[in-house]
């Protein structure tokens, strides 16, 4: 999984009743793009270090237009 500055990261939810949550990423902390990455959540504004699972999705910046 490779996000930049300003990507969005898309959590789904895997229980009955959590819907998706998106997150901003701040910071890329891994290299050539890679995780950890320092995301903000849109939801409450909590800000978290990640390492996505494979029930996540980047949306790259250009793709959000």
């Amino acid at each position: 999984m490779h996000a930049s500055k300003g990507d969005k990261l898309v959590v789904h939810g895997r229980t009955v009743g959590h819907g998706d949550r998106t997150a901003e990423v701040l910071q890329v902390l891994g290299q050539n793009g890679e995780p950890p990455f320092r995301v903000k959540f849109d939801d409450d504004g909590h800000e978290a270090l990640v390492s996505p699972g494979p029930d996540t999705v980047v949306r790259h910046h250009e793709q959000q237009m």
